[in-house]
């Protein structure tokens, strides 16, 4: 009984120093973020517009081509359809520099 008690203590203790942040500075989840996942959200929303029937399983940020007007975020979707195919789909969306509006978006499927 007084192991379990000290065990149940500790493992409290432990838990409080863990999740008690080290100062008063807290961070925002945008600040968590990284800066292409607003573009990864709308890649995602626009391939399950794209393929309603079929399960997004993995997912990729690619990269981002910088333009001097319009740069591209690129990412590419795993998916699986209601027949267990699976493919990918290449997701390249063109956003303008200055507007942060998207320009275009171009998808692309793979078998790899």
């Amino acid at each position: 009984m007084a192991i379990s008690v000290l065990v149940i203590l500790s493992t409290i203790a432990v838990g409080k120093i863990l999740t008690v942040p080290p100062n008063n500075n807290t961070t925002s989840a945008e600040e968590i973020a990284p800066s292409y996942a607003k573009w990864g959200r709308i890649a995602m929303q626009k391939v399950m517009e794209k393929y309603p029937s079929a399960d997004v399983i993995d997912y990729l940020h690619i990269g981002k081509e910088v333009g001097s007007v319009n740069s591209v975020e690129k990412f590419k979707l795993w998916l699986r359809a209601e027949d267990n195919r699976e493919f990918g789909v290449f997701v390249d969306i063109s956003i303008n520099n200055q507007t942060e509006e998207i320009v275009d978006i171009q998808f692309t499927e793979t078998d790899r």
